[in-house]
Parts: structure tokens; C-alpha cells; sequence
């Protein structure tokens, strides 16, 4: 389908969403993220499809929220912006193809949680990201949630309270990314690490990923009896009785996603 504020491109297996509103800094306007969220729901239905890379047109990722949208609103519309930001980072996550961001400019508020929110991100040098919205009296409260999720409590809040830069470097040691590359790399680095993933059985993957987030917040016995459970039927799947045959036999595995 038709996007206004997005591109859309398939690689073979690998689904590229480009967030195009370079003209305003890629920001997360309300129809962009609902086209986002239509976008994602369609990928997570294509069987044939099996990685996503999140990327962005122009020189910065994304800079948050929409701000010229957000001027005397009243409750109900900032609970319905709010309400469609928080469905749209839940779908990243709830779909079942990994989803690498390529982060090839700054990235901030909602911008940064989008980046938080993916499963994998790719950053290039220039990168930098921040959660600045204390700076403008509207404190960054549900990019809060997948920031302190990403890179812990008190990294969270220094960024949360100053508002300041994080250069990619330190973005990478904080696990905010997964690597930084030249930008001359990025596009070539986030399509290796997406062709690797896309080798794996995508019924495996898909199982692995929802239960990675479905255990993360538990407590441990209650994580193991979780993962115990999914880890017993996984081993029922035609995929993994034929990639255990594989590895025994010293073959490549021929996945029937099932």
C-alpha cells in the first residue's frame, strides 16, 4: 500500500521501512506513526518476509514527537497521540521479525525510544542521541520506558534529567546500539547483520522473540518455568527436529517454518 510519510521496500527477505519526513527531521507525526503501525502489522503478516530494518531519509533518524501538532490540544488528543506511540512501539516488538534500526543521524525523545524499542540497532559515528524533553518543560516519560529498559536506571535518568547528547560510542557501551560503524558502512554493516538473522528458521526466530519479552520482566522461577514451557514445545517443531538432524549430520538445515 501507498505510504505518505514512509518508504517501503522488500530484499528479498529482508523489509525496509524508511521513515520519510526528512524536510521535518523525521518527525513522529500522528499519522506517520499509525502509517508505521499499519506498515509493521502488514510485515508481520508476510511469511516471506523475515527482518526488518528500520531506517530514516535525510541527516537525522528521527527528532521525537511532532512538536508543531502538540500546541492547545486538550487531555483527550494527548492521550490518543500517546496512547498511538505506545501501540506503535509495542508492535515493533510484538511482530516476529527482529527489527534493526539504522541510525544514520541524532536521534531523540521518541526518536531515541524508537531507537531503544528495536530489537537491534546499527549506529553510524555521527550518530548521538538524547531524551531533551525536560529542556522544554515535557519530561520524556514514555521514551522513559524503553530507554531504562535498554540501558538501565541511572544511565536512563542522567540522560532523562540533563537532556544531553550521547555520542553513539557511548551509546554502544551503555547498550542503547550494538555497534557503530563508519557511515560510509552502515548501510552494508545492517544488511549483514539482517541476512544473518534471515538464515535462521523464522518459525524459530519468531518464537525466540516473543518469548525473550515475554520473560524479561519476570522473576526468575517464573522466567524459567516460562522458558522451560516454550523451549519444550520449540523442540516439537518440524524446524527444529530437522535443524537438529542437520547439525548431527553435518548438513544444512532446510527450513519448512513449521
Amino acid at each position: 500500500m501507498p505510504y505518505e510519510n514512509l518508504l517501503f521496500e522488500s530484499e528479498g527477505p529482508i523489509a525496509v521501512i524508511t521513515l520519510n519526513r526528512p524536510q521535518r527531521r523525521n518527525a513522529l507525526s500522528l499519522e506517520m506513526m499509525q502509517e508505521l503501525i499499519a506498515c509493521l502489522n502488514a510485515v508481520g503478516q508476510d511469511p516471506a518476509l523475515r527482518v526488518v530494518i528500520l531506517a530514516a531519509a535525510g541527516k537525522v533518524f528521527s527528532s521525537g514527537h511532532d512538536l508543531g501538532q502538540m500546541v492547545g490540544k486538550d487531555i483527550s488528543y494527548y492521550r490518543h497521540l500517546f496512547d498511538v506511540c505506545s501501540e506503535l512501539m509495542m508492535k515493533v516488538q510484538a511482530i516476529p521479525q527482529p527489527v534493526i534500526a539504522e541510525v544514520q543521524g541524532i536521534a531523540t525523545a521518541a526518536g531515541c525510544q524508537l531507537v531503544a524499542t528495536c530489537d537491534l540497532a546499527i549506529a553510524c559515528e555521527e550518530a548521538a542521541f538524547a531524551t531533551p524533553g525536560v529542556k522544554i518543560g515535557l519530561f520524556c516519560s514514555t521514551p522513559m520506558v524503553a530507554l531504562s529498559r535498554a540501558i538501565g536506571r541511572k544511565r536512563a535518568l542522567q540522560m532523562l534529567f540533563t537532556g544531553d547528547m550521547v555520542p553513539a560510542t557511548i551509546a554502544a557501551e551503555w547498550g542503547l546500539v550494538n555497534n557503530v560503524v563508519p557511515a560510509t558502512a552502515l548501510k552494508a554493516e545492517t544488511r549483514k547483520l539482517a541476512t544473518r538473522i534471515a538464515g535462521a528458521s523464522p518459525l524459530t526466530v519468531g518464537i525466540g522473540k516473543q518469548a525473550f519479552y515475554a520473560q524479561i520482566d519476570l522473576d526468575q522461577p517464573k522466567a524459567y518455568a516460562y522458558a522451560k514451557e516454550v523451549m519444550s514445545m520449540n523442540s516439537m517443531a518440524v524446524d527444529a527436529q530437522e535443524g537438529i538432524s542437520a547439525f548431527l549430520e553435518k548438513r544444512a538445515a532446510c527450513w519448512a517454518g513449521k
